[in-house]
């Protein structure tokens, strides 16, 4: 056990996931309570072609070029959803299943015409975006996962009482100044970047479990806005931390999907177990019974 805690790729990779885990957590958390979750799983699916655009227009795997192209194509992904459901009868979760789903087909659709084209070489990794690949992160991966969720986190706590009041009270919040437009464009643009930067580590397909997961698990401890985000963040930091160190220890197990299996794990527990889990619900219930 002390020679992986010690050793230098699972210190780069636990640190990499950890500090995205947190980031995301928190920020989702904003998401999910205003129950826009779903956006940030189209987007996640969206971004995988920008991915693949961005290499082919530079024909680089740079960390930072493939994260702007599918930053790009995120913000993109987000106002095709926006259009589609302000100017045609189509229903928000249709908007998000055909913008999921197409945008995803695109990147997979580019993904095979660039591996079977010989004018483009070193496409070996770029399906590691799909589903992440996170043993194989450098430490330039990290250091771009290190300051965009700094940027966000700190974007995040210069408006948190703007963002509270937006997020629980939207009339009162226009009344007094503050552009709902702005809070949710600024919630869309963190979210996008930490999705970006992300891909690698978890995948396309798993990073929005990061933004989704970490924030039921706070809902289901707290009613406080404040503790929820603080067990949102501990929870994806336990997740990314004990995933990162299965996989590493099992050397045939994705370190992406080793992370949501941990999360999903503390989803359950919290389920049955949280103060508003299912256990202690019955037994509430039992009370009520009791005493009448």
């Amino acid at each position: 056990m002390s020679d992986i805690l010690t050793s230098y790729t699972f210190m780069i990779v636990a640190l990499g996931t950890v500090i995205l885990a947190i980031a995301s957590g928190i920020i989702g958390t904003v998401s999910v309570i205003k129950g826009q979750s779903l956006i940030g799983d189209a987007v996640g699916h969206a971004t995988f072609p920008g991915v693949v655009l961005a290499f082919m227009l530079a024909g680089t795997r740079d960390a930072l070029t493939l994260a702007l192209g599918a930053l790009l194509l995120g913000i993109i992904a987000f106002f095709i959803i926006q259009i589609i459901t302000e100017h045609s009868t189509i229903t928000l979760d249709s908007a998000l299943a055909l913008v999921l789903s197409s945008f995803f087909g695109l990147g997979m659709a580019l993904m095979s015409f660039v591996q079977g084209n010989p004018d483009f070489e070193g496409t070996q990794g770029l399906s590691d975006y799909i589903f992440g690949q996170a043993a194989y992160m450098l430490r330039s991966d990290v250091y771009l996962i290190l300051v965009a969720s700094g940027l966000s986190l700190l974007v995040f706590t210069l408006f948190y009482q703007q963002l509270k009041i937006y997020i629980f009270d939207p009339v009162y919040s226009r009344s007094i100044g503050i552009s709902n437009m702005m809070m949710n464009f600024m919630i869309l643009a963190i979210t996008i970047t930490l999705i970006a930067v992300g891909l690698k580590a978890v995948g396309a397909i798993l990073i929005v479990n990061l933004l989704i997961a970490p924030a039921v698990i706070g809902q289901l401890w707290s009613d406080r806005f404040i503790h929820v985000l603080v067990i949102a963040g501990i929870a994806g930091a336990v997740s990314a931390f004990t995933g990162t160190y299965i996989s590493t220890a099992a050397n045939d197990i994705a370190t992406g999907p080793a992370i949501i299996l941990v999360l999903s794990a503390i989803v359950l527990l919290s389920l049955l177990f949280a103060r508003k889990g299912l256990l202690r619900r019955s037994m509430l219930k039992r009370k009520v019974g009791e005493r009448s």
